[in-house]
């Protein structure tokens, strides 16, 4: 069968074709080797393919051996790349910090009970009628030391405020009841004592005093771990950093829509999560120290990751002031005694417009009473009893149920002065029974 196809026998040089042989120095053509154009190109291209080659791959060889380009020997962990020559530099890193704060949680644990506050609201329903109601409130609370009788506990004051009874329940689950010792508005500081008498051996073991930090040292950036009694489900861990100091804090009044400042205490700032039931917890660091007080939670539709805490070494002083005050029992309600005022609660403007310290404004000395013997005055604003700060008639009538007619307290009072200014003064005011 006769050969379709045309190629070319680089031996013979010898065109093929049909399966006829030609010469190619037939018909009187000068003899010789003639390469058709085809071919011609062909062997171009590659030629040209050839050293396109070479010249790439020696391009490559010269840029990662001299100048340092693609060096395929760089590791994904570089700690910069040269951006420009060397005029900048980019830090890069691969690695990944992971940090395991349970050690230092199972030191705190034992330090922090959770804390019930059930009080009794009188309610007015929709006829008119006045009835009672309870609630129930969840807070933390962090053991700061022990007397000879006393588990003495440091929270907020909102966590204990109107309390008609306080439940403390600590890290084996044991639950018992609690007296209030002192409480400052201002700061929204308290502490509440156990009756070591109460508590058994065996609790006494599975619980520890909290190791207080100094919180003026502290460092944004820093790890802040926050423990407490989130929504009331029990203890709970959440973790962060210090994302800032000497912050300053407001939240709305229900009642009367008016911004309030939390504390008045500088407060810190951190993202690890607080949540209601968080307040009176402890924000520690990563020794484990007690560095904060966790107050409160910044909240808003755009707000994520704010949360607040009372420094420590801010109301160290303070704490203990309290710790020192005489544990509260509440008396009965015929046997509580009172001051023999009338009285207002500073409203904030004028707090703030006037000048006018916050707490109760005497409108009107009862004639005869407690506080007109004591020497008292219309004008003066009562801020203080015994020791706890009040900052209105509410905080004031509260501090009374402990107190019964005949018992002596010292009241901090501010008296006006002529150049619109307020002098401090004490006085002791003998309760008397109420008409």
């Amino acid at each position: 069968m006769d050969n379709q196809y045309n190629y070319y026998d680089q031996n013979n040089a010898d065109y093929q074709y049909g399966g006829t042989q030609r010469h190619a120095g037939g018909n009187g053509e000068k003899p010789g080797k003639k390469m058709p154009k085809t071919l011609a190109v062909i062997g171009l291209a590659l030629l040209f393919g050839v050293v396109s080659s070479v010249t790439f791959m020696t391009s490559n060889v010269i840029g990662s051996r001299i100048l340092g380009l693609n060096d395929s020997s760089r590791s994904s962990s570089d700690d910069s790349r040269t951006v420009n020559g060397n005029s900048a530099s980019l830090s890069q890193t691969s690695s990944v910090v992971t940090s395991d704060v349970s050690s230092v949680v199972e030191k705190v644990m034992p330090s922090i009970v959770s804390i019930t506050n059930m009080s009794v609201e009188e309610v007015q329903n929709f006829f008119g009628g006045v009835s009672e109601q309870k609630s129930e409130s969840a807070g933390t609370g962090i053991i700061i030391s022990q007397s000879d009788t006393e588990l003495l506990i440091v929270t907020n004051n909102h966590v204990i405020q109107g309390s008609d009874t306080l439940t403390v329940t600590f890290n084996d689950g044991t639950s018992l009841g609690a007296n209030i010792k002192g409480s400052d508005s201002e700061y929204d500081v308290a502490v509440i004592a156990v009756p070591l008498d109460s508590i058994s051996d065996e609790t006494m073991n599975s619980i520890s005093v909290a190791t207080l930090g100094d919180s003026t040292t502290l460092k944004v950036g820093e790890p802040a771990i926050a423990i407490g009694n989130a929504l009331g489900y029990g203890q709970s861990v959440t973790t962060g950093v210090i994302s800032a100091l000497n912050r300053s804090a407001s939240e709305t009044d229900g009642e009367t829509g008016e911004a309030t400042e939390d504390s008045d205490a500088k407060l810190i700032q951190t993202d690890a999560a607080i949540n209601p039931g968080n307040s009176g917890g402890a924000l520690v660091n990563a020794n484990g120290e007690v560095i904060g007080i966790n107050s409160s939670k910044l909240v808003g539709e755009t707000v994520e990751g704010v949360g607040y805490a009372i420094p420590i070494s801010d109301v160290s002083d303070l704490i203990q002031n309290l710790m020192n005050q005489e544990t509260k029992t509440k008396v009965a309600e015929n046997e509580q005694g009172v001051i023999g005022i009338t009285g207002m609660s500073v409203p904030t403007e004028y707090s703030q417009q006037l000048n006018m310290p916050s707490g109760v404004y005497v409108s009107e000395v009862t004639s005869g009473g407690g506080a007109d013997k004591a020497g008292m005055t219309r004008g003066c604003v009562i801020t203080a009893i015994n020791g706890t700060t009040v900052d209105g008639m509410d905080a004031l009538q509260e501090q009374l149920q402990y107190y019964a007619a005949g018992d002596t307290v010292t009241l901090t009072v501010q008296i006006p002065q002529p150049d619109g200014e307020y002098e401090e003064n004490t006085v002791d005011v003998t309760l008397t029974s109420r008409q």
